[in-house]
């Protein structure tokens, strides 16, 4: 589980920064990319998987930092988070001996094609699992990160390159090889680097600029997006640009999001249940 830090050289600032709500929040439900406000109207439209991938990516490199061992599983939580923003999946009703997010099994709504290799892929072994597993068990699955042999096959395989090379067709990433000592490696340098810095002043926004202190007012796709940025180990990238007074005011308002309860938040009218789920068990991991 990753956590929030601040850099060294800057100065602590408390909770209590200064928090000014923005009426204009987006509070409509749920959407899949296609349905994004209109403001975004002539953006590439990206999965959430894409966009973390994108925002965990060194420019001129081309690769995630090698220390980032949190990325692989945070690209299977956005997996999930994905299908259940586009009506695929849900999780089961919530009983008295399944009360907890973690408890609740997840449900297959409709398997019709997505679009998206990974998703459809994803799709297809929700449905041909029987009995069902948990979010928590879904994200060890399709990590791979299980001692039973027989649920190998579940495992999602080179999805950092699969991802890549969507971003590459989008325009958005190029492909080169580099040399490192002992082997040659495959990288995707960033090209258009106006579509990256537009997610970055998104997610700077909404926590500074946009910030309206309640999640349940928030666009549930960039909520989402926070979500696993901070479990993907990536916010840092994001916020690296800032100054100090703002950089500090962004990393205090997120880790104040990511450590709200996912139980009371995920029971609150309007909620996203998949993404405190996922939030919920890289809690717990």
């Amino acid at each position: 589980m990753t956590t929030l830090t601040h850099r060294a050289r800057r100065t602590e600032v408390g909770k209590n920064s200064e928090r000014k709500v923005e009426n204009e929040e987006d509070t409509n439900q749920d959407r899949s990319p296609d349905d994004e406000d209109s403001g975004d109207s002539k953006d590439i439209r990206l999965t959430l998987m894409e966009e973390v991938l994108l925002l965990g990516l060194k420019d001129k490199e081309g690769y995630t930092s090698f220390w980032n061992d949190c990325i692989s599983s945070g690209l299977r939580g956005g997996i999930l988070i994905e299908l259940a923003m586009r009506g695929r999946i849900s999780l089961e009703p919530p009983t008295m001996r399944k009360k907890r997010l973690l408890d609740r099994k997840v449900l297959l709504r409709s398997d019709s094609p997505t679009g998206d290799v990974l998703l459809d892929e994803t799709l297809k072994h929700i449905k041909a699992t029987e009995p069902t597993e948990t979010v928590q068990t879904w994200i060890e699955l399709l990590t791979g990160e299980t001692w039973n042999p027989f649920k190998l096959q579940y495992q999602l395989r080179n999805v950092r390159e699969r991802i890549a090379k969507n971003l590459v067709e989008k325009g958005i990433l190029t492909t080169e090889k580099q040399n490192f000592l002992l082997f040659d490696m495959t990288t995707h340098p960033v090209t258009n680097t106006t579509e990256k810095q537009r997610l970055v002043k998104k997610v700077q926004d909404s926590v500074l600029e946009r910030w309206v202190n309640d999640p349940q007012r928030m666009d549930k796709r960039t909520l989402a997006l926070l979500v696993l940025a901070h479990s993907s180990d990536v916010l840092e990238n994001v916020f690296s640009s800032l100054t100090d007074d703002k950089y500090d005011m962004a990393m205090n308002r997120a880790k104040d999001l990511v450590e709200l309860d996912p139980e009371v938040e995920g029971t609150k009218h309007s909620a996203t249940e998949m993404i405190w789920a996922v939030l919920a068990a890289f809690n717990k991991s």
